[in-house]
């Protein structure tokens, strides 16, 4: 039995990892500043570029240690389809979250782990409630527009014809040279 097919039959397991993982996630995320209300309201105005160095950096990092894992057999990579109509309502539903408080929902529960208040009494209050409200509207949404403009399950490597490690190394140098375009702008 592989260590994927494993996991995937222990359910202790997977939610002991996924606990594991969402603590560093919230710990990398606060040391970064992405829990920083000014931090994030810098960003949004184009005035602090602190959250788009912290997630270019673990994209940077996060592909070539993916393709690692999976070369080690570890990881899978998985495409999901999806459609303009459900990237278009999800796009609207997080930006009016964002707009609203502030936080997206990483940076909330974050944010609510540091004892900030707004993130508290507003995020994540909010967080279950449109959950619910979602949960609830789904039924009724999911053949609809949820359904608009359907795109297949298809990876970047996929769709440009392209080896991975190809694709990889060419989104690497283009994202170093923008935060190397950063830095020498100042921000």
């Amino acid at each position: 039995m592989t260590t994927l097919a494993s996991i995937r039959k222990n359910a202790n397991l997977q939610i002991a990892l996924g606990l594991l993982v969402g603590i560093c996630f919230g710990f990398l995320l606060q040391k970064g500043g992405a829990t920083d209300y000014g931090i994030i309201e810098g960003q949004l105005l184009l005035t602090d570029f602190t959250v788009l160095r912290l997630m270019l950096s673990a994209v940077i990092a996060g592909m070539v240690l993916f393709q690692l894992l999976k070369r080690a057999g570890l990881a899978e990579s998985h495409a999901a389809s999806g459609t303009a109509g459900s990237n278009m309502i999800g796009g609207l539903v997080f930006g009016a979250g964002f707009a609203l408080l502030g936080y997206c929902p990483g940076t909330v529960a974050g944010a609510a782990g540091t004892g900030a208040l707004d993130a508290l009494v507003g995020g994540i209050p909010g967080l279950l409630i449109g959950a619910g409200l979602f949960a609830d509207v789904y039924p009724a949404v999911k053949d609809g527009i949820l359904a608009r403009g359907p795109f297949p399950a298809v990876t970047v490597s996929d769709l440009l014809r392209l080896n991975e490690w190809v694709v990889i190394v060419i989104l690497e140098a283009c994202m170093t040279g923008f935060l190397l375009l950063l830095a020498y702008a100042g921000f």
